[in-house]
């Protein structure tokens, strides 16, 4: 099925709005120390992505986002599908995604992501949104449709859905937990004393009742993600991990904070690899199912391994479809 007439996809927000705002001074972006060094590829895998996704007109996190994994992604026939437009109402600190008001919601989006889906044969389907506060239910009913769309068309395929906070609307998450995706996740991005800088507009003690609701509400697996560097410690990271444990989370990823432009918040500092190991390890004894954490993790990064909870699975967890 292609893209219907005149709804062609437009270039992602790096190619269409500029680094910073007129007549705002850059701010200095460090350089990335070798371990954040990434292979461009582009062979055809890549390119097959590529061509699906443009004749179809559907966008993804990893380009409007800027993800640094998006060459190995693609290069492996699979990407994190964005639905609900490409602009988002809120204006956060850390995100590339095009800030404004976005366009109507796209009633022939889930059908034409299904087929997408099918194409690619994807067995784990990642599907994520713009933040969308226009819409009474925030998006939760568009979801909700995008599941059982793929379900439809590719019976077997695991779906995740990465979620906005829908404003704290009780029935929005109830609405698209009825659809029941296999892994519901919500990013708390950040430790509680950074949110008025980098999730302006957003509050983490929603974000975390909103995990703990869903939960709640039936679904089998919820997970979450972090950033580190931002100028959070160690104490604080901590506090964060026992937080999403407290509210039932099973999957926890944690990456490195990478600034898109000049305009964006600056990286406090870069953290080694072997520190995000030593997290990790200090994280599995809280009781989560997985936890991804390395300087190019993101949440839907290897995320169909998170699913099946290894490596980096809490040994109590093994073998268990959901989490306590």
């Amino acid at each position: 099925m292609a893209a219907p007439a005149g709804s062609g996809k437009r270039p992602p927000t790096r190619e269409r709005i500029p680094a910073r705002p007129p007549g705002e001074e850059p701010r200095i972006r460090a350089p990335k120390p070798p371990w954040l060094k990434i292979r461009f590829r582009t062979g055809e895998p890549y390119k097959s992505v590529r061509h699906t996704l443009d004749t179809l007109s559907l966008h993804t996190v990893c380009e409007e986002a800027r993800c640094p994994n998006i060459f190995e992604c693609w290069g492996e026939q699979t990407a994190t599908f964005m639905i609900l437009g490409d602009i988002c109402t809120r204006r956060c600190g850390f995100c590339a995604v095009m800030t404004g008001t976005p366009g109507r919601v796209d009633p022939g989006e889930p059908t034409r992501l299904a087929e997408a889906v099918e194409r690619m044969e994807l067995a784990h389907a990642v599907i994520t949104s713009v933040d969308r506060d226009d819409l009474p239910d925030g998006g939760a009913a568009h979801f909700a449709a995008v599941i059982r769309a793929v379900r439809a068309r590719r019976p077997g395929c695991a779906v995740e859905v990465l979620t906005p906070d829908f404003r704290g609307t009780p029935e929005a998450l109830r609405t698209l937990l009825e659809a029941a995706p296999d892994v519901f996740a919500h990013n708390v991005e950040t430790v509680p004393r950074l949110y008025r800088a980098v999730r302006p507009g957003s509050d983490y003690r929603h974000s975390l009742s909103l995990l703990s609701r869903a939960k709640a509400l039936g679904a089998p697996v919820t997970k979450s993600g972090f950033m580190l560097g931002l100028g959070e410690d160690r104490r604080e990271i901590g506090e964060v991990l026992s937080d999403l444990r407290e509210a039932r989370v099973g999957i926890v990823t944690i990456g490195q904070y990478l600034q898109p432009t000049g305009g964006h918040l600056p990286v406090s500092r870069f953290v080694p690899p072997g520190e995000f190991e030593e997290i990790r390890r200090e994280a599995l004894p809280l009781g989560f199912r997985h936890v991804e954490a390395g300087p190019l993790v993101r949440s839907s990064y290897h995320a169909s391994r998170h699913l099946k909870g290894t490596p980096g699975e809490a040994p109590a967890a093994q073998g268990q479809g959901g989490e306590p």
